[in-house]
């Protein structure tokens, strides 16, 4: 997205003199404050809160630290519930997942230099899923802005590629609109992360400014309805089309279009295919279902693609893993590409229409229209074929010494009755936990898709539970992205956060290795972890409770048990370093030349 025009930039003066920032910024206050009515002053950092407020904010996700102590003192007033993160990428991840599952904006306080650093690869993440995030990144005084002052660092040019805006208040008057802004910014079009770079002094100045309700972006249009003509042209397609096919993704569970999808697809008989983040697009149950398309999708849903002669995307931006080789993606398709980024639009699969809306709007326009798509059984039963002889599957045999992490999601996904709130790490069970769970609707599944982030899973579950209290919310793990933010277990007894962690044991980084396996003749560098602590003491350290399952008989009697337990809970699954997932398609090849199905 086009940077808005009204971006902020860097003090450049300089001077060789040591700057003391903090005595600059409070000697200028009564000068300051001589115009002002000292009654009615506040600092900048009640201003903030106060703008945050004006937001409806249920919650801040944060890490204190020098640069943010004026903002610290006035959370200290509780007026809004502040969770205290164990690392800034934990902040920015259960902000994440909070505002996945809530569809409001999550916010973030971090301080200055490394804590604002720290906070990068959640914000990456959260611009490449397209999630609403406000990062308040702490920043030296003023005065003090680019003389190398103790924690500074540049994060307007840090951030500029991974944000939909950033901003730097200069001003300690600006605060509300800039709070304003930046929440309208973030939750409005393709949805994603601001950064307010936040100086010191910001948060101590007064000023007896009001709240902000207004917005003036002259260079920030969101088109949300799409034109007439471009519906009836998709009603022509879809009224000539034979082998018809729907793309569900992410767009479909953030415009919250699932019933509206499901009713569409189920009056015209239209086979759906869904994008990793689109699960839950359709009902994993629903016959018209094929499945998740893509790199570990099913034959049904990747032989669809190949075969259809009308594609109609949904809310997917169209990457690499779902078409590897875009020369050889849908070729005998028309192709329809809803998505309202239009720079999506023809960036990686040349479409014949674009329309650039809302998902939800573009699916009450065609139920409006008159859609008369031809009978199409063969292409119905050839889909059902596919999907009847090639499921997901795995081998089982009584001979096993090791639990099948398939058999264990499967297994969750019925004592669950597929309506918890999964969210995932990265890797192997990433694609056991899409193929195998039965995601219902929106607002169950979250993951980090475009990113592809280790150590996402058990920080955005704290952020999806605060989000929904009341449901079950189950955390997905490998024994890799655990030891990176299992940290954050802390809060769980903390908040009183009843979330079941499944932690996916093989010993090994289990994706890198499937790789090495196939593709580097078994040279397994640095894969396999020569030794592993006592992950359930780990736990229990933290004051979670902790269940070990290494016995395939006793799987689904431990699994009954863990999520019986009333509290927090980590559930140690322990696999077989070799178990693969599949199919799979190589990188680099059409969706048709899967392999193992």
């Amino acid at each position: 997205m086009t940077k808005l025009s009204d971006m902020s930039e860097h003090n450049t003066a300089t001077s060789n003199q040591p700057v003391d920032t903090m005595k600059v910024a409070e000697s200028s206050k009564p000068e300051y404050m001589k115009s002002q009515t000292i009654n009615e002053m506040r600092p900048g950092s009640e201003i903030l809160v106060e703008a945050l407020q004006n937001e409806n904010v249920d919650f801040i996700f944060g890490y204190p630290g020098g640069a943010v102590l004026p903002l610290y003192d006035t959370f200290y007033d509780g007026k809004i519930k502040h969770i205290f993160a164990r690392h800034e990428q934990g902040a920015t991840h259960a902000a994440e997942g909070y505002a996945r599952i809530s569809g409001k904006t999550g916010v973030v306080v971090v301080t200055s230099g490394p804590g604002a650093t720290n906070a990068i690869t959640g914000i990456t993440d959260a611009h490449s899923d397209s999630l609403p995030l406000v990062v308040f990144t702490g920043q030296v005084a003023t005065p003090g802005i680019g003389k190398d002052a103790f924690q500074e660092a540049d994060l307007l040019s840090m951030t500029a590629p991974i944000t939909k805006q950033n901003y730097q208040v200069k001003k300690v008057e600006d605060i509300p609109r800039i709070v304003h802004e930046a929440f309208h910014v973030a939750n409005s079009g393709r949805k994603g992360p601001v950064v307010v770079d936040f100086p010191k002094d910001m948060g101590v100045l007064s000023t007896n400014v009001g709240l902000s309700d207004h917005i003036d972006l002259p260079g920030y249009q969101v088109n949300t309805v799409a034109k007439s003509n471009d519906i009836n042209t998709l009603v022509k397609y879809l009224n000539h089309s034979k082998k018809p096919l729907i793309l569900a993704g992410a767009g479909v569970n953030h415009s919250k279009s699932n019933k509206l999808l499901t009713q569409f697809v189920t009056q015209h008989q239209i086979p759906t295919v869904t994008t990793l983040l689109g699960l839950g697009a359709i009902p994993y149950e629903h016959p018209l279902f094929l499945g998740m398309g893509g790199m570990h999708g099913s034959y049904a849903s990747n032989m669809a693609l190949t075969e259809c002669d009308l594609l109609i995307n949904l809310g997917s931006h169209f990457d690499d893993r779902l078409a590897s080789k875009p020369d050889d993606f849908a070729p005998n398709a028309k192709v329809g590409h809803v998505d309202i980024d239009p720079s999506e639009i023809n960036k990686i699969i040349a479409t014949d229409l674009g329309i650039v809306a809302d998902c939800k709007n573009v699916l009450e326009q065609l139920e409006a229209s008159q859609i008369n798509v031809p009978s199409h059984d063969e292409w119905l039963q050839y889909c059902q074929s596919n999907k009847s002889n090639h499921p997901f599957k795995y081998e089982k045999d009584d001979k096993d010494i090791f639990c099948k992490p398939q058999e264990a999601i499967e297994y969750i996904g019925k004592i669950t009755n597929g309506d918890a709130i999964v969210t995932t790490d990265v890797g192997q069970h990433q694609m056991w936990a899409a193929q195998f769970y039965p995601f219902k609707s929106h607002s169950q599944w979250v993951t980090s898709g475009g990113l592809g982030t280790m150590g996402f899973g058990i920080p955005s579950a704290i952020g999806a539970q605060l989000a929904s209290p009341d449901k079950t919310v189950v955390c997905f793990v490998g024994d890799g992205g655990f030891q990176m933010t299992n940290q954050e277990m802390a809060l769980l007894p903390e908040y009183g956060l009843n979330i079941k962690i499944v932690l996916i044991n093989n010993g090994t980084l289990g994706m890198v290795k499937q790789w090495q396996d196939k593709f580097f003749n078994q040279r397994f560098s640095h894969s396999v972890f020569n030794d592993q602590p006592d992950f359930i003491k780990m736990a229990e350290a933290y004051g979670v409770k902790g269940f070990l399952i290494d016995q395939p008989n006793q799987l689904k009697s431990k699994l009954d048990e863990a999520f019986n337990y009333e509290g927090p809970a980590l559930i140690e699954v322990r696999i077989s370093p070799i178990e693969p997932v599949n199919p799979m398609i190589p990188s680099g090849k059409a969706n048709n030349e899967m392999e193992g199905y």
